[in-house]
């Protein structure tokens, strides 16, 4: 088991790694070089090693023999398995975390989806700022539900789900932060039924954009 200081920079090394396979940094298909790794991050290889231990549990790396991690190719048959595991899961977590999200954060979520919202139209989604939003929203909701097993399995599908993000679709830009807000306006307003519709609501839109979009409708 990891000591505090090891699981820090285990972490630390998770969020930059997971930020390259986000970001595009490291390509579906690609393998991943541990050695290059920690040069690149600055890093001894025993945090990377760790946290690529934690990337593999989540399905975002997949081992390959003795040939090492390859990013996995995400097909639509993933996406859409994850996102029905989200949809049976996450409408319940949200009923459940109705009244119970912070003041500050759900200020804090607000204030980010404003700034979104401020951007002009058709213009690419602010990667980074979305996924803030993104993360921080269906987060919240399910670290209120205390239930870490939950948690874990809810993060492991929203991880396989980004693989397709708004850099691809950013006329969801505008339509996801209504959503975010309709959630939002549920979760302060402690109606558990209501939250949990407009989570369902969000997944399904999602849903059906990549479908539209990769049959060029």
């Amino acid at each position: 088991m990891l000591n505090a200081p090891d699981k820090r920079l285990a972490l630390q090394a998770y969020e930059r790694i997971l930020e390259l396979i986000l970001g595009g940094g490291a390509s579906p298909g690609e393998l991943v070089n541990e050695r290059r790794l920690a040069e690149t991050l600055n890093m001894s290889r025993t945090p990377v090693r760790d946290a690529l231990l934690m990337l593999e549990g989540e399905g975002l790396l997949l081992r390959q023999g003795s040939r090492g991690l390859q990013v996995k190719q995400m097909r639509i048959e993933d996406f859409l398995g994850a996102l029905q595991v989200r949809l049976l899961l996450e409408p319940a977590v949200a009923r459940m975390s109705a009244g119970k999200v912070p003041v500050a954060i759900s200020a804090s979520l607000r204030a980010q989806i404003a700034e979104a919202q401020m951007q002009d139209a058709g213009q690419p989604a602010d990667r980074a700022l979305v996924r803030d939003i993104d993360e921080g929203l269906h987060g919240a909701i399910a670290d209120t539900v205390d239930n870490q097993q939950l948690s874990s399995i809810i993060r492991t599908m929203r991880r396989q789900t980004q693989m397709f993000d708004l850099r691809s679709m950013p006329e969801r830009l505008s339509d996801t932060c209504l959503e975010h807000l309709t959630i939002l306006d549920a979760l302060e307003a402690g109606d558990g039924e209501a939250a949990a519709l407009a989570m369902a609501a969000h997944l399904t839109r999602v849903r059906d954009s990549i479908i539209s979009r990769l049959a060029g409708l």
